[in-house]
């Protein structure tokens, strides 16, 4: 096996993200083996196609495959006539999709380049959720609790503002509060819907390990009140559950989950909680679907 990095070319006619993203979801699966991603993006005309491939062919001393995603079908054409002549791997993530979708519907793509993908639908609701979740996090502004689509609950350091940040980039207003033994959360969280509210836990070892690297990122080693000791550490815990319990709210082990993964979780939960409660979640404009 070449120990050379692979470079994927992304040939995109609008900004690449697309192709640039599946390829990085790719790479995690390869984590011993380096990759680098080129952008190609805005490509609308076989000249610029030619002059990408000018610059491939320099580079034939060196493992590449090329990704696509256009919609220009003669463009689509260069793109596998280039990589033929080049011996090159050439994966179409557009073009076949699109066939098979026309085959399904009876319908021609209309194929029209640059065409936001859904951007108008959704793009001010996460705009608007995201900086709600500025405004409500680590406690903040209480009041704004009755607002929220989801409540995050959780110990500090225990990943409440990435969660809550990710599920606003997701379009939900999200909020979260810590818990403190012996400090009484808000009387604010205590009046909105139960089926909101998601409490956070984290193993205590690696709980511990955080708090250490974060006291000595802030150029402190100890805190009188142990902080980042492990027996003190699951004494605050003891405490949290409780007032979790008294919450009436699940408890979601991000100990080994991907963010995407507790984010999909959460909102599963509240949605099931929601309806079994005879509320519901809010719906977004664009519905967004998670990887099984």
């Amino acid at each position: 096996m070449s120990d050379q990095a692979l470079e994927i070319h992304v040939i995109a006619d609008s900004t690449g993200e697309t192709a640039a993203r599946l390829a990085r979801a790719a790479q995690a699966q390869f984590p011993n083996h380096p990759f680098r991603i080129v952008r190609h993006p805005r490509v609308t005309t076989a000249e610029e196609l030619f002059l990408i491939f000018d610059t491939v062919r320099g580079h034939v001393d060196r493992p590449v495959v090329v990704m696509s995603t256009l919609v220009n079908p003669v463009l689509r054409d260069l793109v596998d006539d280039g990589c033929a002549e080049l011996g090159l791997v050439h994966i179409d993530l557009l073009g076949p999709t699109l066939q098979q979708l026309e085959f399904a519907t009876g319908v021609e793509p209309e194929r029209v380049a640059m065409r936001p993908v859904g951007v108008e639908k959704d793009y001010f609701t996460r705009i608007a959720a995201m900086e709600f979740a500025v405004r409500h996090d680590d406690g903040q502004q209480p009041e704004g609790l009755k607002d929220a689509d989801i409540v995050i609950v959780a110990a500090s350091r225990c990943g409440k503002t990435p969660l809550s940040m990710y599920l606003g980039y997701l379009g939900y207003k999200t909020a979260n509060v810590p818990l403190v033994p012996r400090i009484k959360p808000p009387a604010e969280l205590y009046a909105i819907d139960r089926w909101r509210i998601v409490g956070l836990t984290l193993d205590p070892q690696l709980l511990a390990e955080i708090r250490t690297r974060r006291l000595k990122g802030m150029g402190s080693h100890r805190r009188s009140d142990g902080y980042a000791e492990l027996a003190k550490i699951y004494d605050e815990f003891d405490e949290i559950r409780a007032i979790q319990r008294g919450l009436g709210c699940p408890v979601l082990d991000t100990t080994k989950m991907a963010m995407e993964e507790s984010a999909a979780r959460i909102i599963d939960i509240v949605d099931d909680r929601a309806r079994a409660n005879g509320g519901a979640l809010r719906r977004l404009p664009a519905e967004i679907k998670f990887a099984p």
